[in-house]
This record gives structure tokens, sequence and C-alpha cells, in this order.
């Protein structure tokens, strides 16, 4: 880690002590109990040419009941011949929380991108399903500048029956993944061994869409986070170890 910036309650600690490889290993941590009222988060992260990072999260992350929302905004730029994976804990929204997301990221050449995001229901065991007001997130990536994916998961309860058929089809949390890379890497392989993997999974649903570039989005509906979140990680350890292999 060459640079870092960080103001309360953030904190960023190294946690790959016992990794062999070159790559960074950082946990973003925070003294907060969640994200309140009025929040604004700016997060910003730089890997340099032939640098790779994993950043992880602390534990799920709250929304608490709010009156005006609050909002983050993540921006990642990917150096030649860098990798970025990102596969935070599950989001849990409170009742009357109002949350909108955005995150820009902006690839070089021969880079590998992974990041995912879990949405539940909100506090589940305590009668909190769907309560939240309105939760929003957009990512878009880009790649010399040219729009590469965009992807908008906009939730509003009291407008959409989420629970529904055409919806969440009955389950209660929802997951996407996207992997993108500039490597020229084809991701055939990569994606019928993420279907036969996620297949074996019971109470949950799976698909898997390649796009234009050479990469793919996974999105998984199931009752658990933990499951979803278990599965991304095993997504990303896979790929993260073929990159390993790829560039020795």
């Amino acid at each position: 880690m060459k640079d870092v910036f960080v103001s309360p309650p953030f904190r960023v600690v190294p946690v790959g002590q016992t990794m062999s490889d070159d790559a960074a290993y950082l946990m973003v941590m925070s003294s907060s109990p969640g994200i309140l009222d009025g929040d604004h988060y700016d997060l910003m992260v730089q890997v340099e040419e032939n640098a790779q990072l994993q950043l992880q999260s602390q534990s799920y992350q709250r929304l608490f009941t709010m009156v005006g929302g609050a909002s983050q905004l993540m921006r990642v730029a990917l150096a030649d011949h860098s990798a970025f994976s990102y596969v935070p804990h599950p989001i849990v929204p409170h009742t009357d929380s109002t949350f909108k997301g955005i995150t820009r990221v902006e690839m070089g050449e021969d880079c590998s991108l992974l990041m995912s995001e879990i949405i539940t229901c909100g506090r589940k065991h305590h009668g909190e399903v769907f309560r939240f007001t309105h939760f929003q997130n957009l990512i878009e990536v880009r790649h010399r500048n040219r729009l590469i994916l965009k992807d908008n998961v906009l939730l509003q309860p009291d407008l959409m029956q989420l629970g529904s058929l055409g919806q969440l089809e009955g389950y209660t949390h929802q997951g996407t993944l996207i992997y993108i890379n500039t490597q020229k890497q084809p991701v055939e392989e990569l994606i019928e061994h993420f279907y036969e993997m996620l297949d074996a999974e019971k109470d949950m649903q799976c698909g898997i869409s390649r796009i234009q570039h050479d990469g793919f989005v996974v999105r998984c509906l199931g009752n658990g986070g933990e499951q979803i979140y278990n599965c991304f990680q095993r997504i990303q350890n896979f790929i993260w170890e073929e990159q390993h292999i790829l560039a020795s």
C-alpha cells in the first residue's frame, strides 16, 4: 500500500499477512454501527500498474432508519496490468431507510475487475421484510473512457411488490457479481464452471449472463445473505487463483 487517507469513522488495515503472493489485501473498517441519516460516503481506490488489490469489508453494512437519506460514491481507477476484487458483506436496510449509491470504475489495459453486491430484505428475524423506503445503486464500468457495463439496481417496496413473480420470485435476498477483464482472456470455461457450482446450491436461484466484453454478470436470489456471500467468495477465490496462475 503506497498511500492511504481516511477520515473518522474509517480505518484501512492490511489483512494479508498469511498470503504468499505479492498482492495487497486490505480491509475497510468503521467504528460506526452502520450508515446513518445524512451520511455521505466518498471512497476512492487507485490501483497502480502491475498491482493487485483485494478489498474486504468488516461486517454486514446496516442502513439505519432515516428521514433524509444517505448516499455513497465509490470511484475505482485501474492502471494498466492491474487487478481489483471486492466482495463486501451483505447490506441490511432497516425500516424507512433511504440509500443511493454510485460506483464508477475506469479500467486500463490488461486489467481484471471483480465486484459484488448483496441486498437483504432487512432485519428479517425482527419482522422487517422490505420495510425500507428506497435503495438504489448504479454501477458504471468504462474501458478507455468507453462505457462497457451499466447496472442499476432500484428497489422501492412501497411501489413494487418485491416478493412477487417478476421481481424477486418469492425470495428475500438478491446478489449481483460482476467480472470483467481487458486481458482478452475468454470467460466461457469460467461461466460453465460457476454454472455447475451454483446449480448445486439449495434454496437459491442463479443465472449468469455473458457480456460483450470479456466478462459476465452473476445474479442470485435466495433467502439468506450468508449463502450468497459464501458463493461469491468462492467465485472470487477461484478467479483470484486463476489470475496468479496466468501471471506466473
